[in-house]
């Protein structure tokens, strides 16, 4: 008993530190992108800003995930949101000094993305280990929660602080990503230091060949990435609202918390009452009603009924988050689980970016609402093929560690094997 109870002691002083440090970068996202915009007035420096974080993280992030597998976690997210703090703190001076360029700003979202290529694969392998498995699916679901009311509290909150000035904005972000790093500082678990192994290519590229062999954990996270990729409706939302639906910002600002609602009110029900059969089904499902509900986004006229599909998107999206991220830590072993988050984070990545693209080049080719309807009929597409391709996955019944799958109808000898 009192060793659950420091297990969750060390859970919820985690989860808080998420929420601190999340809501540093959702009110930096305002702060930067603002300011940006008021320096230079170019929307193409807007994209380079976004590229200037992704290429960094994307550059370093094999090599993190061999360093998060390699040492203390704690101390990597540690070190992580104490450089953050000090990267913003430039920001600040720069402001505070009338210094402050277009040039500094890059430097600065460089130097994040650079952090954060370290931070998230060490954040996502650190949780496994402050929970028992059997509240693992509970504790990724309350995860996602924070995550997703960030995203809705973290601009709006950016927005009017920024009206007092962009150095009160970074000044609260150094303070949220201090924060964060204080509740890590105490942080207790029980740790384990791995037997250090040298830098080589197998190690490097040590996760993306377990995802490779393990057909459970490369169903899931490829399932959804082409979900993503081709359902990312949300990237035309400027278009949709004033072209289709007809409203102003405030429109805008409804449509684009939706999905962030949706997401939240689901992860909130799932930590209560975390899935207990017919994981592998319910996921499908999931993804299914994500695509159906990017269909009904495309086809509507009216602002009540896009809000409506909008948020059982968002709804949906996270029953395939919760299950998707629940498997992936629970088929890795933890020695791996560093490389492995590392790994999902490039194709969680890489789905994102090129989804919006995606969906850009598709609305200019065959017209917004085509573009969205054939995302969502795409989506509908992967989730048949998947059931077929990955069997193991589709009659997965539990988020239970060790549980053997099997396809029913077919002999012991032909079930395919769980690679390790």
């Amino acid at each position: 008993m009192e060793t659950s109870l420091l297990k969750h002691q060390a859970f919820m002083r985690f989860w808080i530190g998420q929420i601190a440090s999340s809501f540093a970068f959702q009110m930096l996202a305002v702060g930067i992108g603002w300011q940006m915009y008021d320096l230079t007035n170019s929307a193409l420096n807007l994209g380079l800003v976004g590229l200037a974080q992704f290429l960094p993280q994307l550059a370093l992030t094999l090599v993190a995930g061999h360093m998060v597998d390699q040492y203390n976690r704690r101390i990597i997210v540690l070190i992580c949101r104490l450089v953050m703090a000090i990267t913003v703190s430039v920001l600040v001076l720069g402001n505070l000094t009338h210094s402050i360029s277009a040039t500094m700003i890059y430097a600065c979202a460089a130097a994040l993305g650079a952090t954060r290529a370290f931070e998230m694969p060490a954040t996502q392998a650190l949780l496994p280990n402050l929970i028992t498995p059997d509240l693992l699916s509970r504790a990724v679901a309350l995860m996602a929660s924070a995550r997703e009311a960030t995203v809705i509290a973290g601009p709006a909150l950016g927005g009017l602080i920024y009206l007092i000035g962009p150095t009160a904005l970074y000044g609260s972000s150094v303070v949220c990503f201090l924060i964060s790093a204080i509740f890590l500082l105490n942080l207790q678990y029980e740790y384990k230091a791995p037997a250090k192994a040298p830098v080589s290519m197998e190690s490097l590229l040590g996760g993306m060949v377990f995802i490779r062999r393990n057909p459970m954990i490369l169903g899931s996270i490829s399932l959804d990435m082409f979900a993503v990729l081709l359902g990312g409706a949300t990237a035309l939302l400027p278009i949709v609202a004033k072209d289709i639906l007809h409203t102003g910002p405030w429109g805008l600002g409804l449509l684009r918390c939706a999905p962030a609602l949706g997401a939240v009110m689901m992860s909130v029900y799932l930590a209560r009452r975390p899935l207990r059969r017919n994981v592998g089904k319910i996921m499908f499902a999931a993804v299914a009603m994500f695509g159906l509900a990017t269909i009904a986004f495309g086809l509507s006229t009216h602002l009540l009924l896009s809000l409506l599909a909008l948020w059982v998107l968002g709804a949906s999206d996270m029953i395939s988050v919760v299950i998707r991220s629940t498997l992936v830590q629970l088929e890795t072993p933890d020695e791996m689980r560093g490389r492995v988050s590392a790994a999902n984070s490039i194709f969680i990545g890489t789905s994102n970016q090129l989804g919006e693209f995606e969906s850009g080049v598709t609305a200019a080719w065959l017209g917004v609402v085509p573009a969205i309807v054939v995302g969502g009929l795409g989506t509908l597409a992967v989730v048949a093929l998947w059931m077929k391709l990955f069997p193991l996955l589709t009659h997965r019944q539990t988020l239970k560690a060790g549980e053997i799958t099997r396809i029913p109808g077919q002999p012991a000898a032909q079930q395919p094997p769980v690679q390790p």
